[in-house]
């Protein structure tokens, strides 16, 4: 935590800077700001670069200043001002003002082009080193700016990487071919969302899901993060068939393993993402996934993580109540029921739509006594409130039957039940820790 010292100088400066009037010809003439990368227009006009990329971007072609159409979209770099900037930074110092960093020259089309021909030469020729090479240029371009990014991935860097990581999955497994697979995984996740083509280049690839199999498994921990993304969009993009990757032998293993003893929160939410999209594609795969144990997983999960993971969780949920296996599972856990109806209306409404979707599994759908002891969870957490709630709140018709459906079977409780408060879970015996 700052001090109060250091506060109030802060807050000084920011005052003195204020009070200083910065040039005009200093200032972006879209953004009204100080120029921290002065780039020259064909009309001659000088603009801050975010800015007037940004414009280019909605597809304007006129000079925002003059009107007049730009002859080209390439922006020259201004030295000059660009130097004026930096000296009259450092003479305002005193002011508050940060000598702004010389910026770095943004990769260009030509040089990209040419990383490609690099990339897709050597891992046709199976020359690993070389191959790495140029990789390791595209990563580098990658970190150094969203502009940069863009360019590489609308340049097609995606679908050479995946070409080529599915060169080298049919290669040998000696040490370079895994780094060099890694390498790759790790430059294709700087440049996400994949494309269509790239994701069905390596979805249908049996060899390259072995392979994310194997990094999922068995690489460093930013390898096995890359590994869970590539897969995400892989399932995502709509480019692979998720049959076809759910029944990669060890794929599902791998994902709830990340889920189950995470290595970041971003693994573990592109792992649930993942393992969405696969239950949802096929009920054995649901059946499966369910006897890996994540049932009791998620309801943890949702006990006690933020709401972007709590979404995922019961997305998740929602698709392995599909199985009669996952409703047992569900159902034998004490605090099933109690956790979902308290994430009603409190994440968002994609979110209790999960809700009502699973609870009225558990309680329409559920065989046997089960069904009677969810109905009898879920009238005492409040449930039915909340659903009259909902139906006066408005949402979608599916979800609007299954509030019907859910109130119909819950209406025969009131009057004998006595409902408690959802927030407390004292009591509520949990079955692992």
């Amino acid at each position: 935590m700052a001090s109060p010292r250091r506060s109030r100088e802060s807050n000084l400066k920011t005052n003195l800077a204020l009070d200083v009037a910065i040039p005009t010809h200093f200032r972006c003439p879209i953004s009204l700001d100080l120029m921290r990368d002065p780039v020259t227009a064909s009309t001659g006009i000088t603009y801050d670069r975010q800015s007037i990329e940004t414009w280019q971007e909605l597809g304007n072609t006129s000079c925002p200043v003059t009107g007049q159409q730009l002859q080209h979209q390439d922006l020259i770099p201004n030295h000059s001002i660009r130097k004026m900037i930096q000296d009259w930074c450092v003479a305002h110092r005193p002011y508050g003002f940060e000598r702004i960093p010389t910026p770095t020259a943004p990769v260009n089309r030509t040089e990209v082009m040419d990383v490609l021909s690099e990339i897709a030469t050597t891992s046709r020729q199976g020359d690993v080193a070389a191959c790495a090479r140029s990789v390791a240029k595209v990563t580098n371009w990658a970190k150094e700016s969203e502009r940069n990014r863009r360019r590489l991935a609308f340049d097609g860097m995606t679908r050479v990487l995946a070409s080529t990581f599915v060169a080298f999955a049919r290669a040998s497994s000696d040490v370079a071919v895994v780094r060099i697979l890694e390498e790759v995984l790790a430059a294709m996740a700087m440049l996400l969302p994949l494309d269509e083509e790239a994701a069905a280049c390596i979805g249908s690839s049996p060899e390259s899901l072995k392979r994310l199999v194997s990094v999922l498994r068995c690489g460093d921990v930013a390898a096995r993060l890359h590994a869970a993304l590539t897969v995400k969009e892989l399932l995502a993009s709509g480019g692979a068939r998720a049959d076809a990757i759910a029944a990669t032998k060890g794929m599902g293993e791998a994902l709830v393993k990340l889920v189950k003893r995470p290595i970041s929160s971003r693994a573990m939410k592109a792992s649930l993402v993942s393992i969405f999209y696969m239950v949802n594609s096929d009920e054995k795969t649901a059946t499966r996934i369910v006897d890996l144990g994540l049932v009791p997983v998620l309801v943890e999960i949702l006990v006690d993580d933020e709401k972007s993971m709590c979404e995922k969780a019961l997305a998740v949920l929602d698709g392995l109540l599909s199985c009669e296996r996952g409703r047992e599972n569900a159902c034998g856990h004490a605090l099933t029921v109690p956790v979902l109806a308290k994430k009603m209306f409190r994440v968002s409404d994609m979110a209790t739509e999960f809700v009502v979707s699973a609870l009225w599994k558990l309680c329409k759908d559920h065989k046997g006594g089960g069904r009677e002891r969810c109905l009898l969870d879920a009238f005492q957490a409040g449930t039915f409130h909340k659903l009259l709630l909902l139906l006066q709140v408005g949402c979608g018709e599916a979800t609007k039957e299954r509030v019907t459906d859910l109130l119909r079977l819950l209406n025969g409780y009131r009057g004998r039940i006595q409902c408690v408060d959802t927030m407390d879970f004292v009591g509520l015996k949990r079955p692992f820790e």
